[in-house]
């Protein structure tokens, strides 16, 4: 507290002399902005362009990142397609047909050079090698089956794999030498006992051949591909597209490892075994995050961008690098800073001198205005300022001060009604702002529900992601034992078609589930859908549950109109209520399903689909909570079934109302329009 008080004592008498004179507050006016101001612009000018300049580096690194990994894609679909191009081509069909006409080695040694491939190989169904474009590989099996087999089930694949030093050998000795490379001391790198890279990072893609058992499968070897990376670096940096002496590179990395790039000493050579530095290796391939930002590489700063290559497997294999030198940029900054700041000090300076200038020409009249109001103070009504020799807002205030005196009372009397009406416009105001209070409440009250959504999607996307790892199991094992099972799974074709029917229903549960936590990432398609067709469909599907409960239907079809909407989610929401009506009759009852032309509230024609059922009811306490998410009078309920509902009806613009019926039970029904409108829900028509 001391130390405060001296300090503000110390304050005080700075600012004694300004409050002794308007003379002296002019001119620390004048001069302040030299004194302080144009030193702080200069510093928030140097941190803010700095920054700014940072960020454009670092947009323009990851625009390049991903016209390098675009192209670097487009490279892995052109292999795909040029290996399905010749797996379904009648040369190959020739080959089979006439082998002695023919050979298919010839053919494939010619593809393979003319596609720019290492390899074509031609693998039975035990993926052994038929024909080659390479000698000696007849009967190889081929290394790395999981790209064979997603092209043994009608999958054409083009992916990156890690070779052996042994596999690489096994398919030819020239791919092996070429995949040796010596690692280089690298400052900065992670620890390692390695002395050489003996892997190869291979592209590589399959294809089936139509109406025979066998697979072609092509590849080849990025180590030491420089063709491939040079022409990376002149697609993303062309000539002229960066300063006079900076330079872009480009990188294909296996593991942290260089194994073809543009990167070159300062005494000459490419820098194929150097390796990138350990922050860049835990960033990309520890953790899977793009690295766009500046790093060192081979004793100099590059603006740099990363990101991890993945396998077939989807595990982090390598890294894919563009960047160009930081130095010209860095030098360019400083000069165009330097340029600024020396425009911002001859404004400045002069900015201070006109303000000089018109301090001077301000004081002279404030005086005046002071001395008189000194003499009217005491007593000298008759005082006046005076004609001003300038014409200005000053000598307006002069003018106005000398009638201020004769006008004093029509003025008093003035500001008193003023003060009416002050009151008035106070109390007006006063209306407006409960208004527009109780408008701002209502506006929090719908943001809160709006967050209680979110956070419900959020947590029906986690569910439905757990929910699609089982499914994917059933349905694989599916697939697996009708195929283990072979002819003898015939007598029970029916169940495991109606399995896999009740999967892909699941599946689409699931999704819809996932539309609830993203809606903008998906859009259902419309088609005209008869009602009574729908019901007829949702009634097979719980035929199990009915058979069960000893439920009779009585179907009234009261309409025979159509509905442009989503069929699947239309059948989704009848499913729910009839399965709800169901549990309504645990002793057995009658279900009723009706449809009848309605119109909307706002005169659009539309469809009711109602389900009635004849069980206890609904309680009235439960009946305004009946479609909030997570209410439910169930034991095992989730309390999703009706929320879910209603988010479907209103997508469609339709609403969705529950009733007792006076004769027992409660009926659910949904209106639907005719044609909803099609912007507002975002769906997409067939």
């Amino acid at each position: 507290m001391p130390v405060l008080g001296r300090v503000a004592g110390l304050w005080r008498r700075l600012l004694q002399p300004l409050n002794r004179s308007v003379r002296t507050r002019f001119v620390t006016l004048a001069l302040l902005p030299l004194v302080v101001g144009f030193p702080v612009l200069l510093l928030l000018l140097a941190g803010w362009g700095g920054a700014a300049f940072e960020e454009l580096l670092v947009f323009k690194v990851r625009s390049d990142l991903a016209v390098a990994a675009t192209y670097f894609e487009r490279v892995q679909s052109d292999v795909g397609r040029s290996i399905e191009a010749l797996a379904s081509s009648e040369a190959l069909a020739d080959t089979r047909r006439q082998p002695r006409a023919s050979s298919p080695d010839a053919l494939l040694r010619e593809r393979a050079r003319s596609l720019g491939l290492d390899y074509l190989l031609l693998l039975d169904a035990r993926q052994q090698v038929v024909a080659a474009s390479l000698p000696a590989s007849h009967g190889l099996r081929y290394p790395q089956p999981a790209v064979v087999l997603a092209a043994s089930s009608g999958t054409q694949r083009a992916t990156l794999d890690v070779f052996s030093p042994a596999q690489l050998a096994a398919l030819s000795p020239q791919l092996q030498v070429r995949s040796h490379i010596e690692l280089l001391a690298t400052p900065g790198a992670r620890p390692s006992r390695r002395n050489v890279s003996d892997n190869g990072l291979l592209l590589h893609a399959a294809a089936k051949v139509p109406g025979q058992p066998l697979v072609l499968v092509g590849g080849v070897l990025l180590n030491r591909n420089i063709e491939f990376i040079d022409r990376i670096r002149h697609l993303v940096y062309p000539q002229g597209s960066l300063p006079i002496r900076s330079r872009g590179s480009a990188t294909l990395f296996l593991d942290d490892t260089r194994i073809a790039t543009t990167v070159t000493y300062p005494r000459g050579g490419r820098a194929i075994g150097s390796r990138v530095s350990q922050e860049v290796s835990e960033q990309v391939l520890g953790r899977g995050q793009a690295w766009l930002n500046r790093a060192r590489v081979i004793g100099d700063w590059y603006v740099s961008g990363y990101q991890p290559l993945l396998d077939s497997r989807g595990q982090r294999i390598g890294m894919l690098y563009v960047g160009f030198l930081e130095q010209p940029f860095v030098l360019a900054k400083w000069m165009a800073l330097a340029v600024l700041f020396v425009l911002f000090a001859i404004t400045m300076a002069a900015a201070t001198w006109v303000s000089w200038r018109f301090a001077r020409s301000v004081i002279a009249p404030v005086e005046r205005l002071r001395q008189t109001m000194s003499a009217v103070a005491a007593g000298r009504l008759d005082a006046r300022v005076g004609a001003l020799p300038q014409q200005d807002e000053l000598a307006l205030l002069a003018a106005h001060f000398d009638a201020l005196l004769a006008r004093l009372e029509s003025q008093n009397q003035a500001m008193l009604r003023w003060a009416g009406e002050l009151d008035d416009k106070v109390a007006e105001r006063t209306r407006e702002l409960a208004a527009a209070n109780h408008t701002l409440l209502s506006a929090q009250q719908q943001l809160f529900k709006s967050e209680k959504l979110a956070a419900i999607g959020q947590l029906a996307a986690g569910t439905a992601h757990e929910i699609n790892n089982p499914v994917a199991v059933i349905q694989g094992n599916l697939e697996l034992m009708q195929e283990l099972l072979g002819e003898a799974a015939a007598p029970v074709l029916p169940e495991i078609r109606l399995m896999r029917e009740q999967v892909q229903r699941i599946q689409l549960i699931v999704a819809k589930l996932l539309q609830y936590a993203r809606p903008s990432e998906y859009a259902g398609d419309l088609q005209q859908v008869q009602p009574p067709e729908v019901f007829q469909d949702s009634l097979l599907l719980v035929g199990y549950q009915m058979n069960r409960g000893n439920i009779a239907v009585v179907k009234q079809w009261h309409s025979r109109a159509t509905l442009l909407t989503n069929r699947f989610e239309l059948q989704q929401i009848l499913i729910n209520l009839i399965l709800n009506a169901i549990q309504a009759m645990p002793q057995g009852g009658v279900l009723t399903l009706s449809a009848h032309d309605a119109s909307g509230s706002d005169g659009r024609p539309g469809l009711r689909l109602s389900v009635a059922d004849n069980g206890s009811g609904i309680a009235e306490a439960d009946m305004v909570r009946l479609f909030d998410p997570f209410f439910t009078s169930k034991h095992d309920g989730t309390g999703l079934g009706l929320w879910v509902c209603q988010g479907l009806a209103e997508r469609s613009g339709g609403v969705i109302e529950a009733a007792n019926q006076p004769q027992g039970g409660a009926v659910f029904s949904v209106w639907l329009p005719c044609e909803p409108a099609l912007a507002a829900v975002g769906l997409a028509v067939l």
